[in-house]
């Protein structure tokens, strides 16, 4: 099926609007409990241990949402003072370009709790696994 043919079909499949569109109330990262119960978890991460955030979200009772653990981290209220910098990527890596600031302040932070951090990955005997909800 040719690609305008499909938008027009797309088009078709839409409900009809009513005109002007209502704006949709959404709601505030601290009423959503998913995002609360991913907090709540990674802030049990140990001093100078390290999650994924595959780990994170199990944790949470979240099976298979390692993505949401990094949308939680992104939307937090800087007044929680997460450990965000905790929470690695599968295997250990920082998941941040190797030239970014966010990468350069984890792995900095990592060091400064005694984390073993060696290009961009931290060593094996720092990750944890945290228990589920």
């Amino acid at each position: 099926m040719k690609r305008r043919n499909r938008r027009a079909i797309m088009t078709l499949l839409r409900p009809p609007s009513s005109g002007r569109q209502r704006p949709q109330r959404v709601s505030a990262p601290e009423d959503n409990p998913a995002l609360q119960a991913i907090w709540h978890a990674v802030c049990a991460i140990p001093r100078g241990q390290v999650s994924t955030y595959g780990a994170v979200a199990r944790a949470a009772g979240l099976p298979g949402r390692a993505r949401q653990t990094g949308f939680a981290l992104r939307v937090a209220p800087a007044a929680l003072n997460l450990p965000w910098h905790r929470v690695v990527g599968a295997g250990g890596h920082i998941v941040f370009p190797k030239s970014s600031r966010a990468h350069i302040e984890q792995a900095r932070r990592l060091r400064a709790e005694g984390v073993l951090v060696q290009d961009g990955r931290v060593s094996a005997a720092a990750l944890t696994e945290l228990d589920e909800r």
